[in-house]
């Protein structure tokens, strides 16, 4: 591997799911030396071998997936584990469920939950209304894959691209519709203990009819 030296970062270009090479880099045996963490800003079907690896070494572990089976996965190799395992530390899931975490801790008593996020452009200039700056492979996974939720005090299995709605903030119309992962692990922790809880993607009208 080639050693490129940028300020205070060095870059050893690998591919990713090429388990000898990545493991070399992780454990620190190509030269740039041991390290306590590792963040993982790829697609989310690459991040079972980091997972698995940063476990090997005793590494803290950070992603961005939002894939559901893959957050699984890093849950289980993780159990007794003495680092931080941390999944899901994106917008959503992520910071969206943060917030909503902090806020319903501030009432006595809380009956519903619906969180709405969408990172849209502010000038669209595409048919779709969307400017994709994330994996593509993560945008089709979380509009095909199962979704969850809590109706009537239990945890439920939704199916994307439904529950659609139309929302207006500042005098603009959105659509919002089911999508996977969103809520990350929020539905589990409050199964049985509120009545309604769901995540939906805020898009400007018309994708949901692509």
């Amino acid at each position: 591997m080639k050693e490129l030296g940028l300020a205070h970062v060095t870059v050893f270009p690998l591919d990713a799911q090429d388990e000898q090479a990545l493991d070399k880099v992780m454990s620190g045996k190509n030269g740039a030396g041991r390290f306590d963490s590792v963040i993982s800003g790829l697609p989310y079907y690459c991040n079972t071998l980091v997972a698995d690896l940063a476990v090997k070494y005793g590494l803290n572990y950070f992603d961005l997936t939002e894939d559901v089976g893959v957050t699984r996965h890093v849950q289980n190799v993780s159990k007794g584990a003495k680092s931080v395992f941390m999944p899901q530390c994106g917008l959503a899931p992520g910071f969206i469920s943060i917030v909503a975490n902090d806020l319903m801790k501030k009432f006595e008593v809380v009956d519903m939950v619906k969180m709405r996020v969408g990172a849209l452009p502010v000038n669209p200039n595409n048919a779709l209304k969307y400017s994709l700056t994330w994996s593509t492979d993560g945008l089709i996974n979380e509009y095909g894959n199962t979704c969850y939720g809590i109706e009537n005090g239990e945890f439920v299995a939704l199916q994307p691209l439904e529950g659609y709605e139309t929302i207006t903030l500042d005098g603009v119309l959105y659509e919002a519709f089911n999508t996977s992962g969103g809520l990350g692990t929020l539905c589990e922790t409050y199964d049985g203990m509120i009545r309604t809880m769901d995540y939906k993607t805020m898009r400007y009208p018309g994708l949901a009819d692509e």
